[in-house]
């Protein structure tokens, strides 16, 4: 009976310890995916802006074009 409760205890504990472990573990994970999210959004929203960027670009280049005057041949 001694015998049952000593393995049970050391069962309880070695579960313990896993819980414990697991724990840690998805906190890890958990702050790494935050990290990842952020820098993510981070990389969306520059995306925006630069893709905005190229936009202004190529409508003031087909403006400035079309003020051009024809070349003297014309």
């Amino acid at each position: 009976m001694l015998q049952q409760i000593n393995e049970l205890h050391e069962r309880i504990e070695h579960l313990e310890s896993r819980l414990a472990f697991q724990d840690d573990t998805i906190e890890q994970l958990n702050q790494a995916l935050t990290l990842q999210q952020q820098d993510l959004d981070k990389l969306q929203h520059q995306m925006t802006l630069i893709i905005s960027r190229m936009k202004e670009m190529v409508v003031s280049q087909i403006a400035s074009q079309s003020e051009e005057t024809p070349p003297p041949h014309y």
